[in-house]
């Protein structure tokens, strides 16, 4: 029997709010371990140290946590304590890529043509060069199992090269997840056990 994605999905969320409610500490534990996120996706190999030695500093794509999803909001102190600079995705218009603007905690925030919380207008346009995006469900291939907008899968059509990892809980990792066509899988996933790479950068 094939269960559909609307069923992977119900089920996901169910487990994601079961996770939430067991790990009350999880982002908490999350954030220990972005050292490691940005070591995997940024160190010596990948040459970031000579950018940040020209004075380059990474712009990170977060997000703000709905329902149960793993909350990056400790974690981003961590990435600008690391001379991070914060963005967040903006839905600006529906069915196209997401839009990213400049934001830092404490800042104003409205919702979006989504409802997301996104930075005011008069925010800066900012290309990241990391994104983290929530997840229901992901597997170590680098399958990821999101609402069903498509938002990020097209962002990363329009941006080749930037790094995508999914923040999760661990107790969301699936055998096996379906992929189409059109799904962008992700190069990592962060959660409270650690950083874990699917794909080279």
């Amino acid at each position: 029997m094939v269960i559909s994605k609307s069923e992977l999905r119900a089920e996901a969320r169910a487990r994601r709010k079961r996770l939430a409610q067991a790990s009350p500490d999880a982002a908490n534990r999350l954030a220990s371990h972005a050292d490691a996120l940005l070591d995997a996706l940024f160190g010596r190999e990948a040459g970031w140290a000579q950018e940040v030695a020209r004075g380059r500093r990474l712009t990170v794509a977060l997000y703000r946590a709905r329902g149960a999803e793993i909350d990056p909001a400790i974690l981003a102190r961590v990435l600008m304590e690391r001379s991070c600079d914060l963005c967040l995705p903006v839905v600006e218009v529906a069915d196209a890529p997401l839009v990213f603007r400049a934001w830092a905690p404490g800042q104003a925030l409205i919702p979006d043509l989504a409802g997301s919380p996104a930075p005011l207008a008069a925010a800066t346009v900012v290309g990241p060069d990391l994104i983290l995006c929530p997840l229901l469900a992901f597997d170590l291939q680098g399958g990821r199992l999101g609402q069903g907008g498509g938002y990020y899968d097209r962002t990363l059509a329009a941006r080749p090269g930037v790094a995508f990892v999914g923040l999760a809980y661990a107790g969301q990792e699936a055998d096996r997840l379906p992929m189409e066509p059109h799904d962008i899988p992700l190069h990592g996933v962060l959660t409270e056990v650690g950083y874990t790479a699917c794909r080279k950068v």
